[in-house]
């Protein structure tokens, strides 16, 4: 089964935003171990959307159209894709009450052009929307097929999930694939790519023939760097199997070449990793933020029932705080000294088990004698004070983030050594 995936709308092609929805569901398919092989963008032109199906259908099986899928002049995916089965577009009255009672459960007026949506290609299959108005469509176009999902991506991720993909899976088996895949990613900080994948180079000589398992790499920026590994097995049971297996042989390489750089699997965050480690512990945690000025908390409540192990933070950003609230000793702020007393701060401050601080320079300027970059870490665990210090890239934005996690992992780190 090979799917492509076409994007439509101008502001694509303009830069204006990111097509964030490729992306995912990009990562989506390989993770279910279906083949995608191209993806377009194309603007909102009903003859050049056209041309872009035709292309599509002319090298996969199955095409994911993204967008044109709303109630103004550019929403024109539908009769493009009417076109493209050789059929009309119809009105169902059922949609139209749907649509006209999401309004009115909002207390929103329904303007006559919302009507659009509920148009469907005669032969179509309606994918139902649960967070919108636009619903989204299963289009037969002989043996192959047309899916079409808003742009909005919490309603395109939820359609593909609940409809899509069921579908797929449907399609691949009928086609004679009984093959079950089963996949895991290993969340990585503190390794780069390259070093990774020269780690890992030796499995992937032995893999190269394989068509059980494969792994590949994604840099997800401020979250480290995945590696996903894939397993397609005869049964759930062999699939299963299989990826146990390999997950034990990568995690050893990587930690022979890392030591302990993973800190997640799957969906978990860094801060899923710390909340996990403080609750298995009973342990509450304090904070002290400068440079990273609030980042690091708001990752942390993100976490369900934070307020159980998360006492609070100080955002110390002026170097008086510092110096009158954590008992910072007067002199430079950005220093290695400067974070252990602000986690020993903290620590007293908030009541908690646990200080964790962080300060430093995210530039244009030095301050302190330190350069751009140049961030401090200090920890406050056990009977232990101590520190950890990094020279990251970037402007303010990737500095502060980049803190922020390295941060977090230094604290995961330190956890699993002294507690």
């Amino acid at each position: 089964m090979r799917v492509e995936i076409v994007a439509i709308g101008t502001e694509l092609l303009l830069g204006q935003i990111a097509d964030t929805n490729s992306q995912w569901l990009g990562e989506q398919l390989a993770a279910n171990g279906i083949a995608s092989h191209f993806h377009q963008h194309v603007g909102d032109n009903h003859e050049r959307i056209i041309s872009a199906l035709r292309i599509a259908l002319s090298r996969s099986d199955a095409v994911i159209i993204c967008g044109g899928l709303g109630p103004t002049q550019d929403d024109i995916t539908r009769s493009a894709v009417a076109e493209i089965m050789g059929v009309s577009l119809v009105r169902q009255d059922f949609l139209v009450e749907r649509i006209s009672a999401m309004f009115a459960s909002r207390g929103r007026p329904m303007t006559e052009n919302n009507l659009l949506q509920a148009d469907v290609p005669e032969g179509a299959t309606i994918i139902d929307q649960t967070r919108g108005t636009a619903p989204g469509l299963i289009c037969p176009v002989g043996a192959q097929v047309i899916y079409c999902v808003p742009g909005v991506p919490y309603e395109m991720s939820d359609m593909f999930t609940r409809a899509i993909l069921t579908d797929l899976i449907a399609r691949s088996q009928a086609e004679g694939n009984t093959s079950v895949i089963a996949s895991r990613v290993l969340r990585t900080w503190g390794a780069a790519e390259s070093g990774l994948a020269e780690a890992i180079d030796s499995r992937f000589d032995e893999l190269e023939n394989s068509d059980r398992v494969t792994i590949a790499f994604l840099a997800s920026g401020i979250e480290g760097i995945k590696v996903r590994l894939t397993a397609r097995g005869d049964n759930v049971e062999h699939a299963v199997a299989l990826l146990a297996d390999e997950e034990v042989i990568v995690r050893k390489l990587i930690t022979d070449a890392f030591g302990d750089v993973i800190f997640g699997v799957d969906d978990e965050t860094m801060e899923h990793a710390i909340a996990s480690r403080l609750v298995a512990r009973g342990l509450t945690l304090g904070l002290a933020e400068s440079v990273t000025g609030g980042l690091i908390s708001s990752r942390l409540v993100n976490i369900p029932g934070a307020s159980q192990w998360f006492r609070g933070s100080l955002v110390s950003y002026a170097s008086a705080l510092k110096h009158e609230l954590l008992g910072v000793a007067q002199g430079p702020v950005v220093s290695a000294e400067a974070a252990e007393q602000m986690a020993r701060g903290a620590r007293e401050l908030l009541g908690a088990d646990v200080g964790l601080s962080v300060t430093g320079v995210a530039g244009p300027d030095e301050q302190d004698g330190q350069v751009p970059g140049t961030v401090f870490v200090g920890l406050a665990v056990g009977d232990s004070v101590s520190h950890v210090s990094f020279r990251l890239p970037g402007d303010r934005a990737r500095i502060r983030s980049y803190g922020a996690i390295s941060a977090l992992n230094a604290l995961r780190q330190t956890i699993d050594r002294l507690l």
